[in-house]
């Protein structure tokens, strides 16, 4: 424990602590209920965030759910933040991944933290830890802000398949709605998902900013070392996926194409990088299909590893949620020249409709794999994508919208507090 930590702390990094900027230190209380080692875009914007905000004079305290078997263990999301808080927690029913914070510590924050000023409490997520920031934030007399990640509407009914998805989708939008207006700030990653909590009714103020990129996203892996440790021969053309193999990712549909283009091109490859509830579900779906042969489930990737390496081994990055916040996966992989072909869906839509680096892609797998074969034949143009693509990328930096975050903080920490509705600080039960 080092010295003025708060009691049940352990201190990591204080990377901003040295910061001059003139303006004063901000400090700021973040509560999620998603955090490293789960990898989700959550965990990697809290990740992204807590490096270039410590730059900025921003002190983050990060207030987290324990995992099994990581202990105190230092992570890469607990190295941004001064001080970090694992909370005891337990499994969630129907989502193994995840975990539930035990609300008696949650409740008692307050006292844990006594020794602590605070400015405001930054929410990552609306469960657990919605309400208690909620709750600290009322006691403090503090302004509370969430950033709103997840499209729950489009969410629920793959985890919840019993009640009506039309029944699914008024209670999500009901819940975010009573949720934002009971905030001094939402932050929503793309415009598109702005205007869709208007949509819903929220009143509270919008801002948009998304997760950028950091320098270390423009870095390119080894290519042929990703084929060689895969069995997968220099001649043959890849499409990747990269994310949580999720229901909702949509990743059903990939295969379908998959099934289609391999007509046209026999050594076609998709590869699925990512771990998740969908993936017994989708090796099935590869075995009916009958492309076990033109798909490889490589799992989880060490983001600095493996996972570089397959960004570099691919030809196409192939993308259909119609789910996403933001899609910050498809400037990942146009980070490292990588051309994208993806559904202009949501948040995504604000990536792919530039065309700079990607193509909109159709919502049919037939007309989607029709424009990937176009693509693998049109090496010119792979390569004028890959060029523009790094430099659309490069516009999306992390440090500028750290920068907005940042002002968005220290305006809400100087504003007269509005009291907020006691009904927003309902528990869960």
């Amino acid at each position: 424990m080092t010295r003025g930590a708060p009691a049940g702390f352990t201190r990591h990094g204080t990377a901003g602590d040295t910061a001059s900027h003139g303006l004063g230190r901000v400090r700021v209380l973040m509560v999620t209920d998603v955090c490293h080692p789960r990898i989700n875009g959550v965990s990697t914007s809290i990740e992204t965030f807590g490096g270039a905000l410590a730059r900025l004079g921003v002190r983050l305290t990060l207030v987290a759910p324990e995992y099994p078997g990581t202990g105190n263990e230092m992570d890469t999301a607990e190295a941004n933040c001064a001080e970090i808080l694992r909370i005891p927690s337990r499994g969630v029913p129907l989502d193994p991944e995840d975990r539930l914070m035990r609300w008696r510590d949650l409740a008692n924050l307050d006292r844990r933290l006594s020794s602590a000023d605070f400015d405001l409490v930054h929410v990552q997520t609306p469960f657990a830890a919605h309400y208690a920031g909620m709750r600290f934030a009322r006691k403090r007399g503090i302004p509370c802000i969430a950033t709103y990640h997840t499209h729950f509407e489009e969410y629920l009914f793959h985890y919840i398949r019993f009640l009506p998805r039309a029944a699914l989708r008024r209670a999500a939008r009901s819940l975010a709605r009573h949720q934002c207006n009971g905030l001094d700030a939402v932050v929503a990653p793309s415009q598109p998902m702005a205007d869709t909590l208007r949509s819903y009714g929220v009143t509270a103020p919008l801002h948009i900013i998304p997760t950028g990129l950091p320098d270390s996203q423009f870095v390119r892996g080894n290519g042929l070392r990703f084929r060689q440790q895969w069995g997968i021969a220099s001649t043959r053309k890849i499409a990747l996926f990269v994310g949580r193999a999720a229901f909702e990712k949509n990743i059903g549909f990939l295969l379908q194409m998959a099934a289609i283009a391999r007509r046209k091109q026999p050594h076609l490859m998709l590869v699925i990088a990512g771990e998740g509830p969908a993936l017994p579900t989708l090796r099935r779906q590869a075995e009916t299909l009958g492309i076990e042969d033109h798909v490889r489930f490589v799992g989880y990737l060490p983001r600095n590893a493996g996972l570089r390496d397959c960004y570099a081994a691919a030809d196409v990055f192939t993308f259909a949620s119609e789910t996403e916040t933001q899609g910050l996966v498809l400037l990942e992989a146009m980070a490292v020249g990588l051309p994208v072909l993806a559904i202009p869906a949501l948040g995504a839509a604000e990536i792919v409709a530039p065309a700079r680096g990607a193509l909109p892609a159709a919502a049919t797998p037939g007309e989607f794999a029709r424009q990937l074969n176009e693509l693998i034949d049109t090496p010119q143009r792979l390569a004028l994508m890959s060029a523009e693509g790094i430099a659309f990328a490069r516009s999306w930096d992390a440090d500028a919208q750290a920068a907005r975050l940042t002002a968005l903080y220290r305006s809400l920490a100087r504003a007269p507090q509005v009291r907020m509705s006691p009904h927003a600080l309902v528990a869960p039960r």
